[in-house]
């Protein structure tokens, strides 16, 4: 699959089911541990000195909206106009942008921090490495990074959800592995948090959460 395959087919997916998944996770942050997870992540980056932070695949932007309730100065940017059409739509005080989180469009050092919870999880392991890159690229020197994902090794695919004629895979990772891409990419690891699956809310498999440093 080419880069052109990969994020087209992403966003074709998530423009089919934008509203049905919206509807689905919005009570998301309800977890109390991943909502610890965002907010000692708005801590550091509040005592770090603040500036602009980025929601690279931000969804329907509810964590974008969490973190800026929680003071800090943030963005969600995501390939689905359809998704960029929810978050706004919620969120009228907020900036959202459509784009690709592979080409920022953004100079070196503008941000510092980026939020990618659970937006890495469509990009396939060969290409996490240039994203990576590209995270480091647009950090400022200190900035923090945190990523969100589901633990395993296996691609889960879903095919047709809420008979929407469209299929994606969702790419389980293991944290040992993309500690050492953060790291391999210029990165300092400063947390690592793994957490059980909470079956009460669905989840099958256990959720990771990375939080690592630009020096």
């Amino acid at each position: 699959m080419t880069d052109t395959d990969f994020v087209t087919t992403t966003r074709t997916f998530y423009d089919a089911i934008a509203e049905d998944y919206a509807d689905m996770f919005a009570a998301e942050l309800a977890k109390p541990r991943d909502g610890a997870v965002l907010a000692g992540f708005a801590e550091l980056v509040s005592r770090g000195g603040g500036g602009q932070v980025a929601d690279l695949g931000c969804g329907p932007g509810r964590v974008t909206a969490h973190l800026s309730s929680l003071g800090l100065s943030i963005f969600g940017l995501d390939l689905s106009e359809s998704m960029l059409t929810i978050a706004r739509r919620e969120n009228p005080g907020l900036r959202f942008e459509r784009g690709s989180m592979l080409e920022l469009d953004l100079p070196d050092g503008a941000l510092a921090a980026i939020v990618s919870w659970y937006s890495t999880i469509h990009t396939p392991v060969d290409r996490l490495p240039s994203l990576f890159a590209e995270f480091h690229r647009v950090l400022a020197p200190g900035g923090h990074l945190l990523v969100g994902f589901q633990v395993g090794d296996e691609t889960r695919y879903h095919d047709r959800p809420f008979g929407h004629e469209v299929s994606l895979g969702f790419q389980r990772r293991q944290p040992d592995d993309m500690v050492a891409l953060l790291t391999k990419a210029g990165f300092t690891l400063l947390s690592r948090t793994v957490r059980e699956a909470a079956e009460e809310l669905g989840e099958t498999t256990p959720q990771a959460f990375l939080t690592a440093r630009k020096p």
